[in-house]
C-alpha cells in the first residue's frame, strides 16, 4: 500500500516538473533577481557592479514626486473603475440573462471590444476626445450641443484626462466581466427561482437572496482581478497619451518603471527594482485584504 501510494506521489510530481522548473525559471528567479537589484546601490548595467548594499533605491522612489504622482493616478484608477466596471457589467449580465431572444447577439456585441486591440480602442477614444486645430473632438461636438463648454479631453486639465482613462478603462475591461457574470448567472439552479416565485417573493429580494450568493464567487473573482490588472495599467495610458506620461501627469506605477529602464531617464535598473517591488507588494496586501474580505461577504450572503 505504501509502495503504491509512493508511486503514485512520484508520478503527480513528474507530471507537475515541467510546470514547476517553467515557474521558477521565468517567475521565482526573476523576482529573485529584482529583489536583489533593488537593494543594489549605483548598479551599473554595463559593468554589472555596483558599490553598496542599502535601502537608498527605496528611499529614493518613495520621495521621487514622478513616482508619487504614478501613486497617484494608479490609485484613482484602481478605485474608480474597478467598482463601477463590476457593478455595470452585474446590472448587464442580469438585463442578458431576462432577455431570450436576441441574447446571444447581444453577447457578442458586448465582447467585441475585448477581442479589439487595445491601442486601436485607444487611438479611437483619442479621435473621440481630443481637440485639434481643426476639430474639437465629437464629444466636444455634443457637449456643444447640449449647451456645455468646450474641455481638452487628451491635454487639458487632470480631472478630464483621468475621466477619459477611466471611461476607457472601463469600456475595456467591460466585455470579459459581462463574459464571467453572464455564465455564472446562466449556471444558478432555475428551480430556485420558480420556488421564490411560487411563494410571491419579489424580484429585489431573489436578486439579493439568491442571484446574488449563487454568483459571490465570480463576482470576488473579478473585483480581485480587476484591482490586480489595474495596478498593472500602462498599455492604455500609452494608447491615450503618448509616451511621454510625466509631463502628461497620467504616469502609472508600471510606466514609471519603463521610464527608469527604458525612458528619458533609464538606465537606472536598481530604482526601477525597487518601484517594482513595491508595486508587488502593494498588489501583493491588497489581494490578501480582498480575499479576507470576499470571504466573509461570500459567508454572509450565504447567510452563514
Amino acid at each position: 500500500m505504501k509502495k503504491r501510494w509512493r508511486d503514485s506521489g512520484l508520478k503527480g510530481w513528474l507530471y507537475l516538473l515541467p510546470a514547476i522548473l517553467f515557474l521558477g525559471v521565468f517567475m521565482v528567479y526573476p523576482l529573485i533577481d529584482v529583489f536583489v537589484y533593488s537593494f543594489e546601490e549605483g548598479y551599473n548595467s554595463a559593468s554589472q557592479t555596483h558599490f553598496g548594499i542599502g535601502a537608498y533605491n527605496y528611499s529614493y522612489v518613495l520621495h521621487d514626486p514622478y513616482f508619487l504622482q504614478a501613486v497617484r493616478n494608479t490609485f484613482l484608477l484602481v478605485i474608480i473603475t474597478v467598482p463601477l466596471s463590476t457593478v455595470i457589467a452585474l446590472l448587464i449580465s442580469v438585463g442578458l440573462n431576462a432577455i431570450r431572444p436576441l441574447r446571444n447577439l447581444f453577447q457578442t456585441i458586448y465582447f467585441l471590444p475585448y477581442v479589439t486591440n487595445t491601442l486601436a480602442v485607444g487611438l479611437v477614444f483619442m479621435i473621440l476626445f481630443k481637440k485639434t486645430a481643426y476639430s474639437d473632438g465629437l464629444i466636444n461636438l455634443l457637449l456643444a450641443w447640449f449647451g456645455g463648454s468646450s474641455v481638452d479631453f487628451i491635454d487639458g486639465p487632470y480631472w478630464a484626462k483621468m475621466f477619459v482613462l477611466c471611461l476607457y478603462t472601463i469600456w475595456v475591461v467591460m466585455p470579459f466581466k459581462i463574459l464571467i457574470l453572464t455564465s455564472a448567472l446562466a449556471s444558478v439552479n432555475p428551480q430556485l427561482y420558480q420556488a421564490a416565485r411560487v411563494d410571491g417573493t419579489p424580484a429585489l429580494r431573489i436578486f439579493m437572496r439568491i442571484t446574488l450568493p449563487m454568483i459571490s464567487p465570480m463576482i470576488f473573482y473579478l473585483v480581485i482581478t480587476g484591482f490586480i490588472g489595474a495596478f498593472k495599467a500602462y498599455s492604455d495610458v500609452v494608447a491615450l497619451f503618448g509616451t511621454d506620461l510625466n509631463a502628461a501627469e497620467m504616469n502609472t506605477i508600471v510606466g514609471y518603471v519603463y521610464d527608469m529602464l527604458y525612458g528619458d531617464s533609464g538606465g537606472y535598473p536598481s530604482y526601477a527594482s525597487a518601484a517594482a517591488i513595491l508595486l508587488f507588494a502593494i498588489v501583493l496586501t491588497i489581494t490578501c485584504i480582498n480575499l479576507l474580505v470576499s470571504n466573509r461577504n461570500r459567508n454572509h450572503l450565504q447567510g452563514r
